[in-house]
């Protein structure tokens, strides 16, 4: 059974990281912002917010704007801070703060905290009351996995990346009856539609005999059960280029690469003029705002998936076994729907 954290270390935990944030940065922080921070309600944090000036020599400024409670530490008045040698610039600054609200939902609790931290020391040295630009950047989270879980998890696999040692997983793939052990050689973490993958070489088994798969494992940090690092010691492929691996063609799955050519109309086609899907893509114009794409992919789902979210805006026209299966699919998608109901 897990060790229940003491409430009191908990509580302490979070005046620190409150006291933290409000001194660094100097900024006006609203109180939403820090119970969703601290992972606390906001009658907790105005609690926090008391015991910090009764226990510190420093004054919390407060105020009402726009619907919500905003608090500061004004550090000209209080505590200064000294200024370190290297100072990041305002725009740098709001840059990370951009980086980390936009990345927020993948990085999982623990991880996000850390990165905080970092973006709050950054900006300690910005004039009291500038705002570091954390309230003017957002996401969309609907459809999200959450990470915290699977933290543990990522740290394993990065210091295997860290120290070339060959990892032990245990990974459940999309459906699977039954989750599988074998050995990987982790590569690389990346993000692709909002879920993190590890981009791996499949690695020898003790005591299994070994037969290299004709594509990588495709692995998504959320299915893995266990994971655990080897004394087995590998070396990162020569010449090994991620980009070259995986951005060479649309789609994450790794096939055999294809060519796809489809014609889009509406607002698929000013969707799709907005974007780049492959290297060495083409775009024709046909007249009345519609083109025709040409691109390369090495995922038939993916490409399957692209074409039916564009719904009538969209035709596929090569490869043509792909036509075929979008046809079957359209059909399958028609008698689950069923004849229209008689009024």
């Amino acid at each position: 059974m897990q060790k229940k954290q003491s409430p009191d270390r908990s509580y302490g935990e979070k005046l620190i990281r409150l006291f933290a944030k409000l001194m660094f940065t100097g900024q006006k922080h609203s109180l939403t912002e820090l119970a969703r921070s601290l992972g606390c309600s906001k009658q907790t944090v105005l609690r926090l917010v008391n015991d910090i000036t009764q226990a510190w020599d420093v004054t919390l400024h407060d105020e009402m704007r726009d619907g919500r409670k905003w608090v500061w530490i004004d550090r000209d008045k209080d505590h200064a801070i000294s200024e370190p040698a290297a100072l990041l610039s305002e725009a740098e600054h709001r840059t990370l703060q951009m980086c980390r609200a936009f990345t927020e939902h993948l990085l999982g609790q623990d991880t996000f905290v850390e990165m905080e931290r970092a973006v709050e020391k950054s900006g300690h040295h910005l004039p009291a009351g500038i705002d570091g630009g954390g309230s003017v950047f957002g996401v969309v989270r609907s459809g999200s996995i959450d990470y915290t879980r699977h933290e543990d998890v990522l740290r394993t696999l990065l210091a295997g990346m860290a120290d070339r040692r060959v990892c032990e997983i245990t990974y459940r793939g999309l459906n699977a009856p039954a989750a599988k052990t074998f050995h990987i050689k982790p590569l690389q973490v990346f993000a692709h539609h909002e879920t993190v993958y590890v981009h791996a070489r499949r690695a020898r088994s003790p005591g299994r005999p070994y037969k290299a798969p004709k594509y990588d494992p495709l692995l998504a940090l959320h299915r893995f059960e266990k994971v655990s690092l080897t004394d087995t010691p590998f070396h990162r492929p020569p010449g090994y280029n991620f980009e070259k691996v995986m951005n060479q063609g649309f789609g994450v799955w790794m096939q055999k690469r294809f060519h796809v050519v489809v014609d889009l109309n509406g607002w698929a086609a000013a969707y799709a003029r907005e974007r780049t899907w492959s290297p060495g893509q083409t775009v024709e114009d046909q007249g009345e705002g519609g083109l025709r794409l040409s691109f390369w992919s090495t995922s038939e789902p993916e490409v399957m998936s692209l074409v039916l979210g564009f719904g009538a805006c969209a035709r596929l026209r090569e490869p043509e076994v792909l036509v075929a299966r979008v046809r079957e699919e359209l059909a399958l998608m028609g008698q689950e729907y069923g004849p229209p109901q008689q009024a």
